[in-house]
């Protein structure tokens, strides 16, 4: 029999709800202050008498913000397009192939993906300069792709070992080779656990920011969480312009999330039960 909820988790719910929102609110108010109302006494009101799009047009008039987004797009699509198929093919052998050592692959894996970026940034520099990749896409995506395949390789292999093994045995029997079955049984299964991969991935590429800082310098190829950082002057702190450039950047990313909650909760907590 289930409890029926009662009006103080409504209460605590709102609450925690409203905490944890309330910085992204202040932000998306922030964006529709205009500048007197941002410093001094208004600036702690929670709202506008005097509502404006100044900043957001002055993030698209004074900076090169398109510039900013179509780098992040670039870099964010190649990293989770490049990502996911080396870790679905990674993920598939660890998960469906028998061989020695398997546990310690999974473990350097996890190993890997503990380790802080600032501990990398400065190997990592060196090895893109001599390469002469600095300031570029390829040399933000190679990074990106050491940070997000660790996580992507975990979560698809709890998606195929999921899977039947009947499946795979039924192809043998009628003669397909190890990729046909692959690709052809497997892969399609897996597509659900492959996509809350993407998804995830696509949003820890998105966000990134030191790598972005430190390897690519030149204004065409800044990153959107780099260049916001650049908005602030010697003197001054646009607040407004940087509140109005967050919410720009951040709704997308909302939305998706939202739109596709459902398979990625699926994605992180698919193998949590033992069946």
């Amino acid at each position: 029999m289930q409890k029926k909820a009662g009006p103080w988790f409504y209460v605590g719910l709102f609450v925690f709800v409203f905490v944890v929102m309330f910085p992204f609110l202040w932000v998306l108010i922030s964006s529709f202050k205009p500048v007197s109302e941002l410093f001094g006494d208004k600036a702690f009101i929670p709202y506008t008498s005097d509502p404006t799009f100044d900043n957001y047009m002055s993030v698209f008039v004074n900076h090169p913000f398109m510039t900013y987004l179509k780098n992040s797009f670039i870099v964010s699509g190649a990293t989770t397009i490049y990502t996911v198929f080396i870790a679905a093919f990674a993920a598939y052998a660890i998960a469906r192939l028998h061989f020695r050592g398997k546990t310690v692959i999974l473990g350097l894996v996890l190993s890997v993906s503990m380790f802080p970026q600032v501990a990398t940034i400065s190997p990592i520099y060196i090895i893109l300069k001599n390469l002469g990749l600095t300031n570029s896409y390829i040399g933000l995506i190679i990074p990106y792709t050491t940070i997000t395949l660790p996580l992507s390789i975990w979560i698809l292999v709890t998606f195929f070992r999921k899977i039947p093994h009947d499946l795979e045995e039924a192809a043998k029997i009628d003669g397909a080779s190890l990729m046909q079955t692959y690709w052809r049984v497997i892969f399609p299964l897996a597509i659900p656990g492959i996509f809350t991969t993407a998804i995830l991935v696509f949003i820890a590429a998105w966000n990134e920011f030191l790598f972005a800082l430190v390897l690519n310098t030149e204004e065409a190829y800044k990153t959107v969480p780099v260049g916001i950082a650049m908005f602030q002057g010697q003197f001054t702190i646009p607040w407004g312009e940087i509140s109005a450039a967050t919410v720009v950047v951040t709704v997308p990313l909302v939305i998706m999330v939202l739109f596709f909650q459902k398979r990625i909760v699926s994605g992180l907590t698919s193998g949590a039960v033992k069946e």
